[in-house]
C-alpha cells in the first residue's frame, strides 16, 4: 500500500497508481466531488475485487471516467447528439452519462442494463489518473455500501487500509452535491439529481 501523501510528487505518485491499476490494482483518488475507488474497468478481476471490497449490493451498476469523448470508443456504442450536447456543456465536471454500452462490457459495469455511466472529471489528479493509465477507471465512491462516502483520504483508509493499494491524497474534496446523472439513450432522463440541476439541464437544451 502506498500513501501518496503531501511530500510526493504530485506526477510520481499519479503514475505509481496508473501502474497499480493496470497490474489489477484499486486505487483511492480524488474527484470534484468524493473520493473514489479506482480500477481498470476492463478487467474483470480487478471488477470482482471492487465489488467485494465495497459490499457492493447486487445489480447496482458501476460507472467509470473517462479523459475525454475519444476514449468513450471502447466502451460504447453510439453518442446521440443529446449526450453530445451535455458533453460540451458539463464535462468536465459532476455529470454522469448514461450511454448504450457494447455488448461485451462486464456486466458489474452495465448490471444488465444495456447502458454505461460515464463522466469526465473536473479534478486534476482524477482525469490526470485516467490518462496516464490510457483506459476508463471506475468511480464509485470509496466507502463500503451504507457508509459516508470519504471527503479525505484519511476517511477513505480508515474503510479498507492495506485491501486498497494506494491512496491519492488530494486534500479535502467538496462533497455533496454528488455528481448528477441522466439517461441520455433516448428522451433525457434524470436518475439522480445532484450538483447540476434538472432545470439547469433543461434550460441547456432548450437553448439549443
Amino acid at each position: 500500500m502506498l500513501d501518496c501523501s503531501n511530500n510526493v510528487v504530485a506526477s510520481e505518485a499519479i503514475a505509481h497508481a496508473a501502474g497499480l491499476i493496470a497490474g489489477g490494482g484499486v486505487v483511492v483518488y480524488p474527484t470534484e466531488t468524493v473520493y473514489g475507488l479506482g480500477v481498470d474497468a476492463s478487467n474483470a478481476r480487478a471488477l470482482d475485487r471492487l465489488v467485494t471490497l465495497k459490499g457492493r449490493e447486487p445489480g447496482k451498476p458501476i460507472s467509470v471516467l473517462v479523459s475525454d469523448r475519444h476514449m468513450l470508443g471502447d466502451l460504447v456504442s453510439e453518442v446521440p447528439p443529446l449526450a453530445s450536447l451535455l458533453m460540451r456543456r458539463f464535462w468536465p465536471g459532476p455529470l454522469t452519462i448514461v450511454l448504450r454500452a457494447h455488448t461485451g462490457l462486464s456486466p458489474l459495469l452495465t448490471s444488465d442494463t444495456g447502458g454505461l455511466g460515464v463522466r469526465v472529471s473536473s479534478h486534476p489528479m482524477a482525469t490526470a489518473l485516467v490518462e496516464a493509465v490510457g483506459r476508463p477507471v471506475t468511480t464509485p465512491s470509496a466507502n463500503p455500501a451504507g457508509q459516508r462516502p470519504p471527503l479525505h483520504v484519511d476517511e477513505a483508509r480508515a474503510y479498507f487500509g492495506a485491501r486498497v493499494d494506494c491512496y491519492l491524497d488530494g486534500g479535502r474534496v467538496a462533497g455533496e452535491p454528488a455528481s448528477t446523472v441522466v439517461d441520455a439513450r433516448g428522451e433525457l432522463k434524470v436518475i439522480r439529481e445532484g450538483a447540476i440541476a434538472h432545470a439547469t439541464l433543461l434550460a441547456v437544451l432548450q437553448q439549443s
